[in-house]
């Protein structure tokens, strides 16, 4: 369950990571925790976010934290639910920013696959959760594996845009060469945070399509 379905530019990149202590324990941990308990995403899920947005297509990277652990929402990309599924407020905070931020009606849909497919790398920090315990899977190795990856993309590739979103997710800035990428920051979506002030009218959709016109690269359909 846990050594397929990973798109093959990104297992050529992560090859080393698969074969390093901590990610066999990790695989072991998560092939114990779906046999024994309910977990989400599905199995087949779990990379979903390197399947949808292979590694050549990386042009805009959000961070979140972990999975979804409600029933029927996570789907492998962050902040992003199965369609018909109904959207969790983090993901309404978003879509209204979009609403007022590039003047577009709210999405039906608040499945995230479109987003992905255009160059949008949708990463939670840890790729897996026991149903409805919030961070079960945290500290379990997911961490070192995706840290990984926010390092090989700042590395490897060039004018990427980071967006960090909350205080978890500003903690990845060291990871990333800001002398080669863009990087913007603002609060969490969560109601918590944004009815403090803290999300909305940061444009951060807006701000990511002109840097990605700025170096000639499509701008994402939002």
């Amino acid at each position: 369950m846990m050594d397929v379905n990973i798109h093959p530019s990104w297992k050529e990149k992560l090859a080393i990571e698969f074969e390093k202590p901590y990610f066999k324990n990790l695989v072991t941990f998560v092939k114990k925790e779906y046999a024994s308990r309910t977990c989400f995403p599905p199995g087949r899920q779990i990379f979903s976010a390197f399947d949808h947005c292979t590694f050549d297509d990386v042009k805009v990277v959000i961070i979140g934290q972990d999975p979804y652990h409600g029933v029927g929402q996570a789907n492998g990309l962050c902040f992003s639910v199965a369609d018909r599924i109904p959207h969790p407020p983090s993901l309404i905070n978003i879509f209204k920013e979009i609403e007022s931020d590039l003047n577009l009606p709210y999405p039906k849909s608040g499945n995230l696959e479109r987003w992905a497919k255009q160059g949008v790398l949708l990463l939670n920090a840890t790729l897996t959760v026991r149903a409805h315990h919030a961070g079960s899977h945290q500290n379990k190795g997911w961490e070192i594996f995706t840290d990984s990856v926010i390092k090989i993309i700042s590395e490897e590739k060039a004018n990427v845009v980071f967006l960090l979103w909350g205080g978890f997710a500003k903690k990845k800035v060291k990871l990333i060469d800001q002398e080669k990428h863009d990087v913007l920051t603002t609060g969490h979506p969560s109601p918590l945070s944004a009815n403090r002030g803290y999300w909305f009218g940061n444009k951060h959709f807006s701000r990511t399509n002109a840097i990605l016109d700025k170096n000639d690269k499509a701008e994402i359909l939002w």
